[in-house]
């Protein structure tokens, strides 16, 4: 669902410039990250399996996904370097201090507009609220207005990996709402139940 949701992004056809292999790389990738975030932070789907967060607890250093530079290779093939270049890229980025990371904000092609990835961030923002920690985030220019409802603020200069791409910073402090929170938490309890 992650891969399929990334597919057609431009980070995603810098990172897999082969059409064909893309979907197949991109689920290889994303499984190491998922199953890393089951040790070192959480994933929520919503009752459909349509839209999914994976955050990081970042309290510490973590440390890299097991066997990661092997499995990576495997994963990826020829294309292991750009995965590596954007690792290198979001750890000068990422804050110091103990922060939650949201890695991934994922939503089915299918399923984009429909309030889940909304859901999810709501969700989201009142357990950052709960435990008041940071959070901490790397977006693509389509994710901003989202995570700009969620309380979400443009951090540094946008970042750009490569030719292409831009990346955006962003940051939430505990107890921040966007514009439209109240709006969001209606929308979100109204159509959905998160697995957690």
């Amino acid at each position: 669902m992650i891969a399929e949701a990334f597919q057609p992004t431009p980070i995603a056809a810098w990172l897999v410039p082969d059409e064909e292999q893309r979907g197949r790389v991109l689920t290889d990738v994303a499984a190491i990250w998922v199953e890393h975030a089951m040790f070192y932070g959480d994933v929520h789907v919503t009752s459909d399996i349509a839209a999914a967060t994976v955050c990081f607890h970042r309290y510490r250093p973590l440390p890299p996904p097991a066997s990661y530079t092997t499995r990576l290779a495997t994963a990826a093939g020829p294309h292991a370097d750009n995965f590596l270049a954007l690792d290198d890229v979001i750890a000068s980025r990422q804050p110091t201090e103990a922060h939650y990371q949201l890695a991934y904000l994922a939503v089915r092609p299918t399923h984009q507009r429909s309030g889940r990835g909304r859901a999810l961030m709501v969700h989201l923002r009142s357990r950052l609220d709960l435990i008041e920690l940071p959070s901490w985030t790397l977006t693509l220019p389509t994710g901003e207005p989202l995570l700009g409802q969620a309380g979400y603020e443009a951090d540094e200069a946008i970042v750009r990996p490569t030719g292409g791409v831009t990346m955006q910073p962003m940051s939430r402090r505990p107890g921040q709402r966007g514009d439209t929170a109240t709006a969001a938490i209606r929308l979100a309890s109204s159509r959905q139940t998160l697995q957690v």
